[in-house]
């Protein structure tokens, strides 16, 4: 201190304070630029991968994590990051990418015969599935902590490579176990030197592939439900001819089913992984075939549910919902054992009042269409849903926004009294309406996610239901509580009828509807709802698709073609 008693300042201190201060930044500012730059390396480089994936003859994938111990097919290394090839299986690290896709070729969508006028194995070394067995030896492949033995990519088929050179030299690739779902590089090869293609052409070319062929196109929505989608279609395409399967977010269902017309009539089948919406999509198409005079060629149709309700693949006898808890194989297996039958599609045409000159609304339907509570919900979930796509990705958070909504409902009661603003008509006929809250037309067994509304408890005796008698079950609900207590079997719905029309006249306001979960707000107009066509699909009977009784099981167990178009039920065909 000086003489007055006042401080002098502390240079020391000071510069200890800007020195502290400095670092301090420099530890917050360098982190956020290598992050920064990091950053901006690999945006530049999942660009460059991107564009050489694209001009790549093979189905590149890059991971950063394998989820099984993997080996380059080029340097031999183990590598925990890397691409693969989705239709091939070959791996490699990011160094040995450029020159693993120049020298290893692969699946060939079409091609000529071999030499003998068969098919010829293709061969990848390495990364064999686990568990899988040598066609030689018989004992088990890819035992070893090294690249080692040989796949077919067609057959899958392993062999040790101690033991290749014992296959005879005569041996044959026949396509494997799913050998009448693969569409062969040779049949392809043989379309494509056809001058004029007849289907009497196809048929004879199909000669070659082996009685009971019945080639199966995949179309997956990698949009739907829980996004497994595009996990599947690599799993296919490993399987298949990467010809035969579509990703409908780049290709529409026209053009996917524009394969069929180059194959035997009547011999197509078609998985479409998806939910209900999704199947709707490829039976509209479809349908578009036969207005273009391709009746012959219209395939069987059987579904993956990978939606949010999956009530039309709960129907045929496909599950509530796939999660990945069934290989493909599995799934290809069923697709081999399962019955065609006939279902009912509907003409939904909604006229405006007032609007005279405009066109009515148009729409297919074929599970149901409602007006009151449910639609109400789907109506709120979907503009949500609109919003906030990403938060959507899971089937349990969809139902839980259902729920939500629903319980919203009880409290607000936003449709009371539409037995008030709405008339309805069965095949012309004016039917009495006690105090409602909704109406649902059902085309098929299930509704709301896994409920049977029509049987409600089933405790009372009710009509049997077909989906190919060209019938619709009208019933009423008193809310979405009442909705809920249906579900869960403590309730019946109110049935109103069955009929081969059906109108309804909205006199007043505007209310929520939805045709098979595609909702919307419609005001005062005519809904007539009439027959429109028949679609072919595939119903598999080997399985429950929800937790019946024993006696509920033991009636279906072995359905008709003529009766198994239901779920088990108290009847398999309509009186």
């Amino acid at each position: 201190m000086d003489k007055e008693g006042e401080e002098v300042p502390d240079d020391c201190g000071s510069r200890e304070e800007w020195t502290l201060l400095f670092w301090t930044s420099l530890a917050v500012i360098v982190p956020v630029i290598i992050t920064l730059w990091c950053s901006a390396q690999r945006s530049k480089r999942k660009t460059h991968m991107k564009d050489f994936f694209r001009k790549s003859k093979h189905g590149w994938h890059y991971t950063d994590l394998f989820n099984k111990p993997t080996y380059c097919c080029v340097c031999s290394q183990h590598i925990l990051q890397g691409a693969f090839c989705d239709c091939c299986g070959v791996c490699a690290d990011e160094q040995c990418l450029r020159r693993a896709d120049r020298i290893l070729l692969c699946k060939e969508i079409m091609a000529p015969c071999g030499p003998g006028g068969g098919m010829e194995h293709r061969w990848v070394r390495g990364n064999v599935p686990l568990a899988s067995y040598c066609a030689v030896c018989r004992q088990q492949c890819g035992t070893q902590p090294k690249l080692c033995d040989f796949r077919c990519v067609w057959c899958q088929n392993t062999v040790h490579d101690d033991c290749m050179d014992s296959l005879p030299d005569a041996d044959q690739c026949e396509l494997g176990e799913f050998h009448s779902l693969i569409i062969p590089p040779h049949y392809l090869y043989q379309v494509n030197k056809l001058r004029r293609r007849q289907p009497e052409e196809y048929s004879q070319l199909a000669s070659c592939c082996g009685s009971g062929w019945t080639p199966v196109l995949v179309l997956a929505n990698t949009r739907s439900g829980n996004n497994m989608g595009e996990a599947l279609l690599g799993e296919f395409r490993t399987v298949l001819n990467p010809v035969q399967v579509f990703d409908l977010s780049e290709l529409t269902p026209s053009k996917a089913l524009q394969l069929c017309t180059l194959l035997p009539p009547g011999s197509v089948r078609v998985l479409v992984c998806g939910g209900d919406g999704t199947v709707g999509w490829v039976l509209d198409a479809i349908d578009t075939m036969k207005l273009k005079g391709l009746d012959q060629f219209m395939p069987r149709v059987t579904i993956l549910p990978l939606g949010t309700g999956n009530d039309l693949s709960n129907t045929l006898g496909w599950g509530a919902g796939y999660a990945g808890e069934i290989p493909v194989e599995q799934v290809l297996r069923n697709i081999l054992d399962a019955e065609v039958v006939k279902m009912d599609r509907w003409k939904v045409q909604v006229a405006s009042k007032g609007l005279y000159f405009r066109k009515p609304k148009v729409l297919s339907m074929n599970n149901y269409f409602s007006v009151g509570p449910d639609a109400l919900m789907a109506l709120n979930f979907h503009a949500h849903r609109e919003k906030t796509p990403s938060f959507f990705s899971s089937r349990i958070v969809n139902k839980t926004v259902y729920f939500l909504y629903g319980t919203k409902d009880c409290l607000v009661q936003e449709c009371k009294d539409l037995d008030k603003r709405i008339e309805l008509e069965l095949d012309g006929e004016r039917v009495a309406l006690p105090s409602l809250e909704g109406i649902i037309v059902c085309n098929i067994g299930y509704w709301g996610g896994g409920c049977r509304l029509w049987e409600g408890m089933g405790d009372e005796p009710c009509p049997p239901t077909r989906l190919d008698d060209g019938l619709l079950e009208v019933v009423g609900v008193f809310g979405s509580f009442h909705c809920a207590q249906i579900q869960v079997k403590l309730a019946n719905p109110v049935r109103l009828g069955q009929a081969h029309t059906v109108r309804l006249v909205l006199k007043s306001s505007k209310m929520p509807m939805q045709v098979d979960g595609e909702p919307w707000a419609q005001g005062p107009c005519t809904i007539t709802i009439t027959h429109k066509t028949q679609a072919l699909m595939l119903y598999h009977s080997a399985e429950q698709t929800d937790d019946d009784d024993e006696s509920s099981a033991s009636e279906t167990e072995s359905p008709t073609p003529h009766d198994s178009p239901r779920p088990p039920g108290p009847a398999p065909a309509r009186a």
